[in-house]
């Protein structure tokens, strides 16, 4: 096995500079100085499909560490030789390939270049390719799914190309990638480490997929729509206006114009519950100021449940209680005591 500690070596103001990146580690090796097209199979099975030629003698000296990450794949592979590998193209995920050692040539039509060390390619879905390795290359393949990107345009309200969203093939630097690549050692510690909840791995990804977003060249407008969306406040005037109604969230997203996700993210932000538990806090304070005020006519408190959508009436009651630490009749009682029959 290579070195596990991937180190480019980058120029700056005149002098090198060494950034060294942990990639994962020995834990999560699958294949050691093992047969070229062994690594094959298994890429194609875990990575993404793409055929394998070694030039001239292949030696059996091919490594590959492999760990999933949720939705995402964290890969790290040399093929021990020079190697051709070419594919008509991945299905519906992106691989963001960041060389650590030697150099590929890399073609896909129109363009084509030279990607050395320090250097990052990324690979579109549906993206015909051909490259070739050096016999020293050794690559960290980032394997995200076309639908992370989905939901990060979703979320930030950034409109995607009807095509679909692809990046620019050109060659970005690792030094101008450094908090990318610093995010991507942690993600690493955290996949080998095995205790991530299914919550972190959710942020995580979101993460990922806007970090990408927002540091790679690509076809998507990142510029705010001219058309803000609306305000918290706004979303509470709406609920207000139609507190007797079956309000869902997506109706409520419909209404500020964000993804059902970023409408999670705002009520956990200002009310620190979700949309359905705001919804059902309002219509239940509703409830206890109406049981309260002699203004309003009470003929039961059934009606007054009902009227309001509480359809089951015992989990009403104990919604109340947990609420305002009395139940319906109590308050019913308390305002009858103080103003009398109404």
């Amino acid at each position: 096995m290579h070195r596990l500690v991937a180190e480019s070596v980058v120029q700056g103001a005149g002098r090198t500079l060494s950034m060294p990146f942990q990639f994962l580690n020995e834990q999560s090796a699958i294949y050691t100085g093992a047969d070229p097209y062994a690594v094959s199979q298994y890429v194609n099975q875990h990575v993404g499909a793409h055929n394998l030629r070694i030039q001239g003698r292949g030696l059996a000296s091919a490594g590959l560490v492999h760990r999933k990450f949720g939705m995402i794949d964290l890969c790290r592979l040399h093929y021990g030789g020079r190697a051709r590998v070419w594919s008509a193209g991945l299905a519906d995920i992106y691989h963001v390939q960041f060389i650590l050692r030697g150099h590929c040539h890399y073609q896909s039509a129109p363009h084509e270049g030279i990607h050395a060390a320090g250097q990052v390619l990324v690979i579109n879905p549906q993206e015909p390719i051909d490259l070739v390795y050096s016999d020293d290359c050794e690559k960290f393949i980032l394997k995200v799914p076309a639908a992370l990107f989905d939901d990060a345009c979703l979320e930030h309200r950034w409109h995607k190309p009807a095509g679909g969203i692809r990046f620019s093939p050109m060659p970005y630097r690792f030094e101008a990638l450094d908090s990318l690549l610093c995010l991507l050692t942690l993600i690493c510690q955290e996949a080998e480490d095995g205790n991530v909840t299914p919550q972190l791995l959710g942020h995580y990804h979101r993460v990922v997929a806007s970090k990408l977003m927002t540091m790679l060249r690509h076809n998507v407008c990142l510029d705010p729509p001219s058309q803000p969306p609306a305000s918290f406040e706004r979303l509470c005037r709406f609920i207000d206006d139609n507190i007797k109604r079956d309000i869902g969230v997506d109706e409520l997203a419909r209404q500020a114009r964000i993804s059902v996700r970023s409408l999670y993210l705002l009520f956990d932000k200002h009310a620190n519950m979700t949309p359905m538990h705001f919804i059902r806090r309002k219509k239940l304070e509703r409830v206890h100021a109406t049981l309260m005020d002699p203004a309003y006519p009470v003929s039961n408190i059934t009606a007054v449940a009902l009227d309001y959508g509480f359809t089951h009436l015992s989990r009403f009651a104990e919604c109340y209680k947990a609420a305002f630490g009395v139940r319906p009749s109590d308050s019913l009682k308390a305002r009858q005591a103080r103003f009398g029959r109404n």
